[in-house]
């Protein structure tokens, strides 16, 4: 959602009216791009991020059956929006939280869920250049061969309290990064400090959609810093959408200049290709 004559980027605010909430509406927003993309195409393809975002998927099988759709789970293909240098045995893994919190209990083939080679771990540049080549080019091909879109489908990513989204963090040169899909980082300011993240470019360039989702006072500063409209939009509400099941939905403009990674992502620009779910508390 763009207006091309002044660069301002809009997005999809919804706002659920608890934390509680949020695995419900997000179940059904994922429900909804993998329902539109098999109509489409033979796969649904989905980056997701770790950390706490898991676990609002746990809800997700539940939901497929409750709207009686099959998900098809054999046609799913799973990325990773970031990843810590580590094997996925280990605490700090996304893919293990991934694994643990949602594809454990659900039928995606192994083989369609994509992590970074453990052989290649002593670098996390080679991590980043073998996840962009075996994985990421790998799937736009597939996809470039299955419909006219040629796009992941869906992206789920997190932000937190200082802005930063998937391995991106504030003030960092991988912020400026114009060519490569996924790019290492060994100075993060979280640890683990060697990791590897998809890049501005893949975010803006080569998804369909993006659904960041985050809760809490916490996150406040930083809705209110990256839209430019946000205390109207809490006020003003565009609808309550029957789709995001009596979720407040209004439309904001992000800030630009971006004040923070996150809201640097904007995605492609088609109809409701960018949507922030968040909580009440980190609206008001």
């Amino acid at each position: 959602m763009e207006n091309d004559s002044n660069n301002i980027h809009q997005a999809k605010l919804v706002i659920a009216p608890a934390k509680s909430a949020i695995s419900t509406i997000l179940s059904n927003l994922i429900i909804q791009s993998c329902h539109r993309a098999l109509q489409q195409s033979t796969i649904f393809t989905i980056a997701l991020s770790g950390g706490s975002l898991p676990t609002f998927l746990q809800e997700l099988p539940d939901a497929f059956s409750k709207a009686n759709i099959d998900p098809q789970w054999d046609k799913w293909h799973v990325l990773l929006a970031d990843e810590r240098c580590v094997p996925s045995s280990h605490e700090d893994s996304n893919l293990g939280a991934i694994r643990t919190h949602f594809t454990n209990g659900v039928g995606i083939p192994p083989s369609q869920i994509y992590g970074i080679d453990e052989t290649l771990l002593g670098s996390s540049e080679d991590v980043a250049a073998s996840y962009q080549e075996n994985v990421v080019k790998y799937l736009l091909d597939m996809k470039k061969s299955t419909d006219d879109d040629g796009k992941i489908d869906c992206a789920l990513l997190g932000f937190g309290p200082d802005g930063h989204t998937c391995s991106l963090f504030p003030n960092h040169k991988l912020l400026s990064e114009q060519t490569r899909l996924v790019a290492s980082i060994d100075d993060s300011p979280k640890p683990p400090p060697s990791r590897i993240t998809l890049t501005l470019p893949f975010l803006n360039k080569c998804c369909r959609q993006i659904i960041f989702c985050g809760a809490g006072e916490s996150k406040r500063p930083i809705i209110q810093a990256v839209f430019t409209n946000v205390e109207k939009a809490n006020n003003n509400v565009v609808k309550h959408d029957d789709s995001v099941l009596g979720a407040k939905v209004a439309l904001v403009a992000l800030c630009h200049p971006a004040p923070y990674p996150c809201g640097m992502v904007h995605g492609c620009g088609d109809d409701d290709s960018l949507i922030w779910l968040v909580d009440e508390d980190a609206c008001s």
